[in-house]
């Protein structure tokens, strides 16, 4: 039996399949065992996730000669396949932060589509990426470097991000996603004063019925959306807005705006979700165009991803790193904290 489970930590970059041998099984190396079941695998991509410790047998990590037997459970988290779109080299202007011959850490910036897609098929992240690894980290003649999306960000959100070079750091790197031993933390600007300084949003996420390229929530354990939680605490109030901390327990597409909006508190300036007019304060003009002022300085929701922790797929030692607020998403804290002064 075969069954293929929805990833509950970043959406459409892992498959994870669960496969109960039957008694009839025949004694099988499991790389060869998965490679009889899976489909748009290789053996070598097996391989490389038994290494890596992502094929568990019994809820042991098992390597690729383990002979698979009557009746074991066999799990597997995989990265998808990457989509047939030509991936073109662009030279454009990128801050890595951290680099060796497994992974890159970058500071993205916001405005930049992370992949190749539906209407972005150029100007993206992994353009920039391609550029950079195949014209100055070193390979052997006629290789070409493709960058690996572990996971992503939104166009407008700025912040850390770590990519793959190599099939087996894919492989390592996917695995903490999907087992949530990333460490994950963002920045966020929300409309309103929370009630509370610290606390958790849970509820489905999936697509929006009213307007597909939206999420929406729903009820934890409906048959809607898939299971998402989001923890928060409060870093500092203002007048009107609230600056929160986020840590992501998974990683649904859109999650902190939609989880944000769903309680009545949408990220301020988001274009999608409703913050991007004024949802709180007063009617005074000069308060309207204090706020207006304070929408020119970020392109898009105030979201930051602030820092990502794991542990480096060869060197086993676990990395952490942190980036600075963009300079525009400072300024506007910085204007709403002498707004609060000004108003006490």
């Amino acid at each position: 039996m075969i069954e293929e489970i929805e990833d509950e930590r970043n959406d459409d970059l892992f498959e994870h399949y669960k496969i109960v041998a039957d008694k009839g099984q025949q004694l099988l190396r499991v790389d060869k065992f998965l490679l009889n079941r899976i489909e748009n695998t290789s053996r070598t991509k097996l391989q490389n996730a038994a290494e890596a410790g992502s094929i568990v047998v019994n809820g042991k990590p098992v390597k690729s000669n383990y002979r698979v037997k009557p009746f074991d459970e066999v799990t597997v988290v995989l990265p998808y396949p990457p989509r047939e779109i030509e991936l073109i080299p662009e030279n454009i202007p990128i801050e890595i932060v951290y680099e060796d011959e497994d992974l890159a850490v970058i500071n993205k910036t916001a405005g930049i589509v992370v992949h190749p897609g539906y209407g972005n098929y150029t100007g993206t992240l992994v353009n920039a990426l391609m550029y950079h690894f195949n014209e100055l980290a070193p390979k052997k003649e006629g290789e070409i470097l493709r960058p690996g999306l572990v996971h992503r960000l939104d166009k407008l959100t700025s912040g850390i991000m770590v990519i793959a070079k190599t099939e087996f750091a894919l492989t390592h790197l996917s695995k903490q996603f999907f087992f949530r031993t990333i460490e994950r933390r963002y920045h966020a600007l929300v409309w309103g004063n929370l009630k509370e300084d610290e606390g958790t949003i849970v509820g489905n996420i999936g697509r929006s019925k009213k307007n597909r390229k939206l999420m929406d929530v729903y009820p934890e354990g409906s048959e809607d959306g898939k299971h998402a939680v989001t923890h928060y605490k409060v870093l500092q109030r203002f007048s009107y807005v609230t600056l929160v901390e986020c840590k992501l327990e998974t990683g649904r597409t859109h999650q902190i705006r939609v989880h944000f909006q769903h309680i009545g508190h949408p990220l301020f300036n988001d274009p999608e979700y409703g913050g991007d007019r004024i949802l709180k304060g007063t009617t005074f003009a000069k308060y309207k165009q204090f706020v207006e002022n304070c929408f020119t300085l970020i392109p898009g929701q105030a979201l930051h991803a602030k820092s990502l922790g794991f542990m480096h797929p060869t060197k086993q030692t676990f990395l952490n790193f942190t980036s600075e607020l963009p300079e525009g998403f400072q300024c506007l804290i910085d204007r709403w904290n002498r707004y609060g002064n000004v108003n006490e």
